[in-house]
This record gives structure tokens, sequence and C-alpha cells, in this order.
């Protein structure tokens, strides 16, 4: 059953916890409010001002799981605050560990102050979980995949299309980069796991996945510098550093170019080409 009360009062606490900085929200010089506004919850959580506010004064309908796994991490709550709310709402919590798509609090934080930076959060099979906005414009938005689709490797061996945002001379290497991660995550997590799963789709429906399974390599890890052929500015190499949230096996991968060089211009290109893209939404 839902706990009304509990919610409601554990709702307020978290959002008046919080400031703007903590979210990636600018402050302004009128705010008088000791933490977030109900408006800027309700825009981190993707609902409605009226929705969330009804959580919060005890009314309205139960929430969904959905809903409530969008409200936790909105308020970047920690895995046991996550937790802690799916009880109050009357649910089960999700699963932790690889799999799990709550994205922790701290990664949220780095995440957030990356605003002139391609960079994104991505789970252990390559299924991407957040993008900034000039990650987006180097990359499309990847989390509009759905299914098996959302992982990157699975893409590579089913969309002819995804390939063409990389160097052709790189592309058996990613191949083999993409098999060996897949094999290795199946035998981690075992046979009944996402991946293992993965692995039997592509087995069946890819010939080259098939030939360079059969291969058996593991241990391939990507590259340092990343080489893109960006629609619009053409080639780009770029370092990818990673950090790593070992609690959700998710990765934090931030993707810069060397001050000077041909690729950091054309960052700062796409980065205003992405902006007059934003601006005529």
């Amino acid at each position: 059953m839902i706990d009304r009360p509990g919610l409601a009062e554990f709702l307020r606490r978290r959002r008046e916890s919080l400031q703007p900085e903590d979210v990636g929200l600018p402050r302004g010089p009128r705010r008088r409010t000791s933490g977030l506004r109900r408006e800027e919850v309700a825009s981190l959580c993707h609902m409605s001002a009226d929705y969330y506010a009804r959580l919060e004064r005890e009314r309205g309908p139960q929430p969904s799981e959905q809903m409530i796994a969008s409200i936790a991490q909105g308020l970047h709550l920690s895995l046991d605050e996550r937790d802690h709310l799916f009880r109050l709402a009357g649910h089960n919590p999700p699963a932790r560990g690889a799999g799990g798509e709550h994205i922790g609090p701290g990664l949220l934080r780095i995440f957030d102050r990356l605003h002139d930076t391609p960079a994104e959060i991505v789970t252990e099979l390559g299924e991407t979980l957040r993008q900034t906005e000039l990650g987006v414009a180097l990359t499309g938005d990847t989390t509009r995949y759905t299914g098996p689709a959302r992982s990157i490797g699975y893409r590579w061996f089913t969309d002819p299309g995804s390939r063409r945002l990389y160097a052709p001379e790189d592309h058996r290497f990613l191949s083999r980069m993409f098999v060996s991660g897949l094999r290795e995550i199946a035998t981690l997590r075992g046979p009944d796991s996402r991946a293992a799963h993965y692995a039997d789709l592509l087995l069946a429906q890819s010939e080259e996945f098939r030939d360079v399974w059969n291969e058996h390599e593991v241990g391939i890890r990507p590259q340092e510098v990343k080489r893109f052929v960006h629609p619009e500015v053409g080639a780009l190499e770029l370092a990818c550093q990673t950090l790593l949230d070992p609690l959700q096996s998710h990765h934090l991968l931030v993707y810069t170019a060397t001050p000077g060089s041909e690729s950091h211009e054309k960052l700062r290109l796409l980065s205003v080409i992405g902006a007059h893209r934003l601006g005529a939404l």
C-alpha cells in the first residue's frame, strides 16, 4: 500500500535539500527558496508540475513504477533512497547492480557539469542512459533506441548506418572490440543475462558476428583516441576518458580534443550547430 504522508514528506525533504547547482541548474539572482522549486523538480523528472505537486500534497493516483523511477533519478537519489521511495509508493524496488538503469548521484553530479563537452553515461552493454547536448550533436540521440538496439554493439552488426560515424579503417577493430566485450559480459553475468541473449540474437542474425565470435578473443579494450566521421564537420580525433560506477556498472564517457587542434575547432563549430538546432525547435 502507498504511504501517502511518508511519500509526500520524503519528496519535500529531498527537494528542499537540493540546490540548483547540485542538479546542473543555474541559481539565478532572485531565488528565495532554500532548495529546488516544485516546477524545477517536475522538469527534472519529466512530468507536469501539477502532478508532482499533488504527490507532495498527498493527493492524486498511485504513481507507477516508471514514474517513481523517473522521480528517483530527477532527485538524484542514492540506491538506498531510491529503494525507500519505491516502498513508500507501494512498489518493490528494482534489482540493483548490472542491468539497473538508476544513475548514481555522484556520477550525475559530474555529468551535470559537462555542459560544453560531448559526454554520455552508458551501461556495460553500451546502452546510452544520458547524453550532453554536445554529445547528441556528435553522435545523434542514442537514447531513442528500444530493445536490443539500445546497445551500440548490437546496432553495429544489425544496422549498417551505425558505422558511418566511425572511420572505415577502424571498423575491423571495433567489430572485434564489441564481440570481445559482449563475450566477457555474457560469461560474467551468466547464460540468463541480457548479454547472453544479445549474443544469441547476433549469432542468428549476423555472419560477421559469428565469424568474430568464433575467434574467441577477449580483453580487447577501446583505443584512447576515437576517430569519428561527422556528416557536417568531417573527421574528428577525440580522446575518450572513462569513469566507472562499480555499483551499477555504468560508465561516464567524456570526449575531448587537443587544444588548438583541428578537431578542437570542429568541436567548437559543432557546439554552435547544436545550439542553432535547439533554438529552431
